[in-house]
């Protein structure tokens, strides 16, 4: 019985000694893992969006002679399972990088020349006549006008062979719209549309120059 309450002694003095022990601290050694220079744009690229995530040194544990497709493939990986914060020509150029820096691929072969060079993607263009489709509706044009024949005010075709010749056609219909007035058309007035952009005020005269 001595022998245990001896032994519940010391446990309790030991616990009280962590107690009042200050916290541990650990202090990790600097960063010294480094992305191989290249003069491919995928280098600065690696070292910008890939160092956010992880250090150099997981490219170094991958397996060697990976060729540009594996290489692709991983920073793909990084973009589509682990939610990596760069795009598919990141993907493409990175890929290209790592390729030729780690990988069997060559900086001068043509196909990682073309993945370091994708083209920049381009927005998708819309049609004026999607553009000014969305206008008439959202400015309640089609109220007063139609294309074919007249309703309140001319029809957009008239409008369209008046105008014809006149090579000052989109100026003056841009006036109009911007700007309204009667006279032109009948007495009955045509409201300004001032809030119209430049842009917009194009769109919707191209479109009725084409009717």
């Amino acid at each position: 019985m001595k022998i245990l309450t001896s032994l519940l002694c010391a446990a309790q003095v030991c616990l009280m000694t962590l107690a009042d022990a200050a916290p541990l601290s650990i202090t990790l050694p600097p960063e010294t893992a480094v992305f191989k220079p290249s003069s491919l744009p995928g280098y600065p690229l690696a070292q910008q969006k890939c160092s956010t995530c992880h250090s150099a040194d997981y490219i170094n544990f991958q397996p060697p002679g990976m060729s540009l497709a594996q290489w692709t493939a991983e920073a793909g990986k990084m973009q589509h399972v682990y939610g990596a914060p760069i795009s598919d020509r990141d993907v493409s150029v990175i890929g290209a990088y790592l390729a030729a820096t780690y990988g069997s691929a060559k900086a001068t072969d043509a196909d990682v020349q073309a993945a370091s060079n994708p083209p920049v993607e381009q927005p998708p263009t819309v049609s004026v006549a999607k553009v000014a489709s969305a206008l008439l509706k959202d400015n309640a044009c089609l109220s007063c006008h139609a294309i074919d024949h007249k309703v309140v005010g001319p029809a957009y075709h008239d409008v369209a062979v008046r105008y014809a010749n006149d090579p000052q056609a989109l100026v003056r219909i841009m006036s109009s719209i911007q700007h309204g007035g009667s006279g032109k058309w009948g007495e009955v007035p045509m409201p300004p549309f001032a809030q119209l952009s430049p842009d917009d005020l194009k769109s919707l005269a191209t479109f009725i120059m084409s009717q």
